[in-house]
């Protein structure tokens, strides 16, 4: 953390003092304005969604003190939404019924709140509300200006402020953006260095040692009091981070548990909030945000990590009175398995741990007891049978009690409870699946296929075979390819594979190199140069789709979204006469445009990834479809949101542009009121039908 990240505004609750703050230094750094609470129109009263989705989907839960009610998000309405009721009850309620749709939802630790974020018009920038669980008293916390973002943090242990991260619109004279290829800000210059930066080099520091900083523009954290009584109280500021999230606060508001740094390069940081020291830094894994939590009386960090390691493992770290490290232990790991989500119960004392076992997870429950002076120790793990697949969300429910979002292959999203030791029970709201495929046809459930790429490289991938075929049957096949790339093919239930499954086409959704949940190596085999293997392994899992599938080798198809969108432009000008074409789904066609149209922080992590846009141009240009533009042979449809400002329409736009200039077919979806994610109920069926259409028609049999 910059040296001089310590400056705070200060303010106190009338009642409550729960954070300690310092002076100013004489020079502080570029930080987001602290955010000003807005009272937004009274939300209460009898409410439910205009329309109601018999197919839907819900997640993301948050319960109250008592572990009775539960927030959650739910698309019942169209769109995801807030919404909120009892546990093992039928009387939920819709919270607010914006069309803004809802990211991430958390219930303060008094009650009195719900916090949670939203994207307005569908688009990158978020904010964060709150509103009181009966719906009243609804404001907006942070990101009311348009050109910046905020997000949700966690709430400080007694209720009394809730944490968000507040991203500064960039100035008019540096708006971290290229306005040509040929226009390189002058920030690039002294960054990051090659995107194959794999050492221990210093975050945020440039080549001569000094801060690598962009005038204007940078993330602060604050904690902001929901009542509005007391002024935000500013945490911490990176004026050239692209990630900074408050994980966790002592109970006691001495220490505070940061997540920040780029894709591949993410690190927890512990921050005294006396004086803004950073008392201890680990490099922790990629994926979900909430890396960690301190233990009731603060000499205890638990983590998520991969530090020194192939696979994420739990870790306890502990820390003397003022948060300086002790020592540090592995308390729990799996061989060849990342540790991929960690959530502690409410007392602190147990921890919940789900395991990425290929894809698909497995719980267990370990109790911790005190380590007198070393790291607290763990139990033996006690596993937790699942219903489905895979966890994306664990959260603790009042004593004893857990929530959690599972979603898998036969089933659309939906949250279960328990008491310890008992059986999972599934919420009487939670999700109706039986609009989830056409009557009489149940889900598709995917095989684990594995391949070797031609380098060697072990691949895996999960294969959907269209239901009334013969066994040995050729199909037409598509090859579906996640995003990320650090993102990992799950066997959950996908209504766009359905509405393929459903026209006769099997899908093959492997794990390219650079995918997540196979270890940190397989991870960053797609850095640089390695980029190009895994272009390769697109063309390698195609054929192991002909071998083993068995996928007709004359109809195959490429299609992906984000990074599989650009995987997809990539390989039809890399491997033309391979697929008969393909849909790519809000990609990057150009490298170099991508760095120059996307957010400032977005790019900021990008750079480790993908390369760095001034000194790896060359790299990038080659890398980059439109420069083998004219290579393309086959028709292609390009699907995009109209507010992405993550890779932004244009990257579709020129490519769909060029390959008509060729003489090649290609259309261009634009979806209004969407993103990077299509949210909406009605965009996503457009979506989906409209790619199964373009598929269908193309891959009939010549």
């Amino acid at each position: 953390m910059a040296a001089d990240a310590r400056n705070h505004v200060t303010g106190e609750h009338p009642a409550r003092t729960p954070h300690a703050t310092a002076p100013a230094p004489a020079r502080a750094p570029a930080r987001a304005a602290a955010p000003a609470p807005v009272p937004l129109p009274e939300a209460e009263g009898p409410r439910d969604a205009v329309t109601r989705l018999h197919a839907h989907g819900c997640w993301y839960p948050s319960a109250d003190p008592d572990g009775t009610q539960v927030a959650f998000i739910c698309d019942r309405g169209g769109v995801p939404q807030l919404w909120a009721g009892p546990v093992d009850g039928e009387g939920i309620r819709l919270l607010d019924a914006s069309p803004d749709p809802v990211k991430e939802v958390s219930w303060s630790p008094d009650g009195r709140w719900i916090a949670y974020t939203t994207a307005p018009g569908g688009g990158e920038h978020s904010r964060v509300l709150c509103v009181r669980p009966d719906g009243t008293g609804r404001r907006l916390l942070a990101g009311a200006d348009p050109d910046s973002s905020a997000y949700l943090g966690c709430w400080a242990h007694d209720g009394s402020a809730v944490a968000v991260t507040l991203a500064a619109p960039a100035t008019a004279q540096d708006d971290g953006l290229w306005r040509s290829a040929d226009a390189t800000p002058a920030h690039w210059t002294a960054r990051y260095g090659p995107a194959t930066l794999l050492g221990t080099a210093a975050y945020a520091v440039g080549p001569d040692g000094t801060p690598a900083t962009r005038p204007g523009a940078g993330l602060s954290a604050y904690l902001v009091d929901p009542d509005g009584l007391a002024s935000p109280v500013l945490l911490a500021t990176e004026p050239d981070a692209p990630t900074l999230r408050v994980c966790d606060l002592s109970r006691d508001g001495r220490l505070a548990l940061l997540r920040r740094g780029p894709r591949g390069r993410r690190e927890a940081v512990v921050l005294r909030t006396r004086d803004a020291a950073t008392t201890f830094t680990l490099r922790v894994a990629d994926g979900d945000h909430w890396i960690g939590r301190f233990s009731p009386d603060g000499r205890t960090l638990w983590l998520r990590s991969d530090a020194d390691r192939e696979y994420a493992a739990l870790f306890a770290v502990a820390l003397d009175a003022d948060g300086t490290p002790r020592a540090r232990t592995v308390v729990a790991e799996r061989e060849d398995s990342d540790l991929e989500l960690l959530a502690m119960a409410h007392d602190g004392r147990t921890a919940v741990l789900a395991w990425n076992m290929r894809g698909a997870n497995e719980l267990e429950i370990v109790e911790t007891s005190p380590g007198h002076g070393a790291p607290d120790t763990a139990g033996p793990a006690r596993p937790v049978p699942l219903p489905h697949e895979v966890v994306t969300r664990i959260t603790a429910a009042g004593t004893g009690r857990l929530l959690l979002a599972l979603s898998g292959s036969q089933r659309r999203p939906g949250v279960w409870w328990a008491h310890e030791g008992v059986s999972l029970l599934r919420t009487p709201w939670s999700s109706r699946d039986e609009d989830a495929v056409p009557p009489g046809r149940p889900p598709v459930r995917p095989v684990l296929s594995r391949l070797v790429a031609r380098d060697g490289l072990p691949l895996s991938g999960w294969y959907y075979r269209a239901p009334g075929r013969a066994p040995n049957e050729p199909a037409p096949c598509v090859i579906h390819l996640h995003g990320g790339p650090e993102d990992q093919e799950r066997p959950v239930f996908d209504p766009l594979y359905h509405e393929l499954l459903g026209r006769g086409l099997d899908v093959f959704a492997p794990d390219v190199r650079g995918s997540g949940g196979h270890g940190r190596s397989f991870v960053d085999a797609d850095l640089g140069t390695g980029r190009f293997a895994a272009l390769d392994d697109v063309a390698d899992c195609a054929a192991h789709a002909v071998t083993a599938g068995p996928a007709d080798p004359t109809r195959l198809a490429v299609m992906g979204r984000s990074y599989g969108g650009y995987l997809t432009f990539a390989c039809l000008v890399r491997h033309p006469d391979l697929f008969r074409t393909g849909v790519a789904v809000c990609g990057m066609s150009d490298l170099l445009t991508f760095f120059a149209g996307t957010e400032p922080w977005i790019a900021e992590s990008a750079a480790h990834k993908y390369g760095h846009p001034e000194r790896d141009r060359e790299l990038l240009h080659a890398l980059s479809p439109m420069s083998r533009i004219d290579a393309l042979r086959v028709p292609l449809l390009a699907v995009h949101g109209e507010h992405d400002t993550n890779v932004p329409p244009g990257e579709s736009e020129q490519f769909v542009r060029a390959a008509r200039e060729r003489g090649v077919p290609a259309e261009l979806l634009v979806l209004r009121d969407e993103g990077h994610d299509f949210l909406r109920a009605d965009n996503r069926r457009l979506f989906r039908r409209a790619a199964a259409d373009w598929m269908e028609r193309l891959l009939r049999p010549s």
